[in-house]
């Protein structure tokens, strides 16, 4: 998950970030977004608003890390939901990501 959040802040960091509702839908609707990210702990209305997106728009949607950690990776306050809006970098994270689920089940398999 630390390399997940620190890619993240160089994201933000390279400007290649849209954060928080409104600026991630923006990226959404103007098709600017590779990929979005969704924090664990989202609200059910933001969670089935940004999920029809990505399935509207055909994105992908990893749902990852707590408001807390997203916006602390970012540096900034609490953020449910993160746009990625550069290709390179939204592949990465998808792949540091399904590192991740990889991990997790074979913790709990064992």
């Amino acid at each position: 998950m630390y390399k997940f959040l620190s890619l993240l802040g160089l994201c933000k960091r390279a400007g290649k970030l849209a954060a928080g509702e409104v600026a991630a839908e923006q990226a959404v609707r103007k098709k600017q977004a590779y990929l979005l990210i969704l924090s664990e702990d989202a609200s059910k209305n933001t969670k089935k608003k940004f999920t029809n997106s990505a399935a509207y728009y055909e994105l992908p949607l990893i749902e990852a890390g707590t408001k807390q950690e997203l916006g602390r990776a970012i540096g900034a306050d609490m953020r449910s939901i993160i746009a990625i809006t550069e290709e390179g970098f939204a592949k990465k994270l998808r792949q540091l990501a399904e590192e991740i689920i990889e991990n997790r089940t074979k913790v709990g398999g064992d």
